[in-house]
């Protein structure tokens, strides 16, 4: 098998919220869309939007979604302060391992920023 591409699937309840989010809040550059998905660029990767999923006013269990989308960053200071000033809560936790800043989206699903 060769693999061109890799891709992760978000299925979101308020599609337009979340992608609003995503493109707008975290900068993220929309490659296409249509009325019930789009394809947002992901590194060298994808993040698909699309309807039919299950939205939380609060983070979502493991059990909810066991998943966690990651973007290791280039300067973590700076994304922190560039997310925050565009309205987006990240809780900053740092351990052994290294730094992470936790952004919840608008249906529960866990993002993390890495250094």
């Amino acid at each position: 098998m060769e693999i061109r591409e890799t891709g992760i699937i978000l299925f979101c309840e308020d599609y337009e919220s979340v992608l609003a989010f995503y493109s707008e809040k975290l900068g993220m550059k929309v490659r296409q869309r249509s009325k019930e998905l789009a394809t947002l660029d992901f590194g060298g990767s994808y993040l698909m939007l699309e309807e039919e999923g299950f939205a939380s006013d609060k983070e979502k269990k493991r059990s909810q979604n066991p998943t966690v989308i990651r973007f290791n960053v280039n300067n973590f200071d700076s994304s922190v302060s560039e997310l925050m000033a565009r309205g987006v809560q990240v809780k900053v936790e740092s351990f052994d391992w290294g730094t992470i800043g936790i952004v919840i989206d608008p249906e529960g699903n866990r993002i993390e920023l890495k250094d």
